[in-house]
């Protein structure tokens, strides 16, 4: 592991090199908090009292972290499906304990990601386990760590392998992605989306929103183009970026309802 690469710890990413600036900090969708920017690492989270976090998060899904969170705090989520397993989104935190644990899980055949504030130390998970990671094109210029691993896909679909298929929403980021896994919920679907379609505590609708700390709203017509694209899909269940942060059923309606409330409440008419 590359023990001594920059971290950001405000937002968990990992660059190439040292420098004075967090870019994606810097970005109107996160921010550089009041004390400055701050710098850690792998190496110094590890002697700390960081440890890993594995949970079970859903049928087939187990929820990768760190105890405490780091960065943003989401967890990535570890999809046990047929073909393989995939690893969904990125926790900044890893040390051999938890790469050891994965392993017994059935380790990694790829890692797919939804946005670049969960990039984090994704080349370190991509190295651990020697697997690609796959990135939209529309968000190359966020990688801050570059490497032969990452592999890039354009356009609005994108097939991981048989039943797990990458949508691009363009919600949050123009990249913003989201997994469909057809054999989720013991076959009745299920969608990973990160926070580019949010679980919030109210389960009954999800949000969507261009930067969620400055609370800026996301367009409308990227959200209504959302709807469109996700409305062929059929998934019960909706996993979010966060612990336990899940639609348990009525997923597909849940989102279509949610986009449609949100087009009105900014007067924007479908």
């Amino acid at each position: 592991m590359s023990d001594h690469l920059p971290l950001c710890v405000t937002c968990g990413t990992q660059y190439a090199r040292p420098r004075a600036d967090c870019p994606v900090c810097e970005d109107e969708r996160q921010y550089v908090p009041r004390e400055g920017q701050r710098w850690t690492d792998l190496a110094t989270l590890r002697a700390g009292e960081y440890t890993g976090r594995v949970e079970q998060q859903g049928p087939g899904l187990v929820g990768i972290g760190s105890r405490p969170s780091f960065g943003i705090g989401q967890r990535a989520l570890l999809v046990r499906a047929e073909t393989g397993n995939v690893l969904w989104d990125c926790a900044g935190y890893l040390d051999d304990d938890l790469v050891a644990s994965v392993r017994d899980l059935g380790g990694i055949t790829a890692i797919a990601i939804s946005h670049p504030h969960y990039y984090t130390t994704m080349v370190e998970w991509s190295h651990a386990f020697d697997v690609p990671v796959i990135l939209h094109e529309n968000d190359r210029q966020w990688v801050a760590r570059p490497d032969p691993a990452i592999e890039f896909w354009n356009g609005r679909t994108h097939q991981l392998a048989d039943g797990l298929t990458l949508l691009n929403l363009g919600v949050h980021f123009a990249g913003g992605t989201v997994l469909h896994w057809r054999d989720g919920e013991q076959g009745a679907g299920a969608l990973l989306s990160g926070d580019i379609v949010q679980v919030i505590p109210d389960r009954t609708h999800v949000g969507f929103m261009y930067s969620y700390p400055n609370l800026i709203p996301e367009r409308p017509d990227v959200v209504r183009e959302a709807a469109r694209l996700l409305e062929p899909y059929s998934f019960e269940a909706v996993y979010g970026a966060w612990w336990d942060a899940v639609v348990p059923s009525g997923g597909g309606e849940v989102v279509q309802r949610s986009a449609r409330r949100y087009l009105d409440m900014v007067g924007a008419t479908r």
